[in-house]
């Protein structure tokens, strides 16, 4: 097991940022840790990265006890946090460089590492004179030069172009092949991009931890269709595994189904034995980003 969280809690004065959390996370893989602003995400990565200490609760890393082996982890573990720390009057050569005699690693890494970001065209820059992209590629080469077996993420592709996100979305994949990532992100569209499981954090407690494959198999269907006149909701609970009916304007209706079997052909056959003529029909599913929204709007 490369993380194991065990009952963690945090509290700041009177305010809890987590609230009695626990998940685990095997070796291998890209889990996407998400939540709206304020959730706890940052609080918990900073507990597994020993920068902070938990209120309550304990944490293994890689086999190595959360308050009793931090050097270890340390060591296991890369970390880009939110707000990239970096000096930005070195170039970047010479920051990896020096940051790899704190790790003691050879300077063979340095060049490797800085060839697998992106970063060759502006190795001999200023990192003060970079863009924000860059100096992500830059925070991200330094979480990955010491080959940590665990690497965790906070908002890793902030700031970058198009281009740039494909690329870095990449690279944060193939790590994952061999090594376990733990990364937030507020993009839904790079979770579903790269992550193999989900975990949905709301004021301190995890709202939702499922692998995007179940979560693909049970999204709810929904269909809006259009028909030539009114008809009662009550009369379209004819069709089978129908869970809910919506009518948000005129003769348009949005029909729940709760099953992976495509319900077309049973709303065109419904309308034909009821004598309707269809105006228009979309085929929806309940997306990560609708999820996300009513996991994290429910009111307390």
């Amino acid at each position: 097991m490369s993380i194991e969280v065990k009952n963690i809690t945090k509290v700041y004065g009177e305010q809890k940022a987590l609230d009695n959390i626990s998940f685990s996370i095997e070796k291998g893989g890209v889990v996407g840790f998400l939540g709206p602003n304020g959730a706890g995400k940052s609080t918990m990565m900073k507990i597994l990265t020993t920068y902070i200490p938990a209120t309550k609760g304990e944490a293994i890393v890689n086999g190595f006890e959360l308050e009793k082996e931090e050097i270890d982890i340390k060591r296991s573990v890369g970390y880009l946090p939110e707000h990239n720390p970096l000096y930005l009057d070195m170039y970047v050569r010479e920051y990896l460089l020096f940051n790899a005699g704190i790790y003691g690693v050879g300077k063979a890494e340095v060049t490797n590492i800085i060839e697998k970001t992106g970063l060759l065209p502006e190795a001999n820059k200023k990192i003060g004179s970079l863009s924000k992209g860059y100096r992500q590629r830059v925070g991200l080469a330094t979480a990955l030069l010491h080959d940590p077996q665990v690497l965790i993420l906070d908002e890793p592709t902030t700031g970058l172009d198009p281009n740039q996100l494909v690329e870095i979305r990449q690279l944060i994949k193939n790590v994952g092949e061999e090594k376990t990532v733990l990364l937030s992100t507020h993009i839904m569209q790079e979770v579903e991009a790269i992550c193999d499981r989900v975990i949905i954090i709301d004021k301190g407690k995890i709202v939702l931890d499922s692998s995007l494959s179940d979560l693909k198999k049970n999204q709810q269907q929904i269909i809006e269709v259009e028909f030539d006149y009114r008809i009662e909701n009550v009369a379209l609970n004819d069709l089978p595994n129908l869970e809910k009916v919506e009518n948000p304007i005129d003769f348009r209706y949005h029909l729940y189904f709760d099953t992976e079997r495509d319900m077309r052909g049973k709303v065109f056959d419904f309308a034909h034995d009821n004598g309707l003529k269809i105006l228009q029909l979309h085929q929806k599913s309940m997306t990560l980003e609708k999820l996300f929204t009513t996991l994290t709007s429910q009111q307390v």
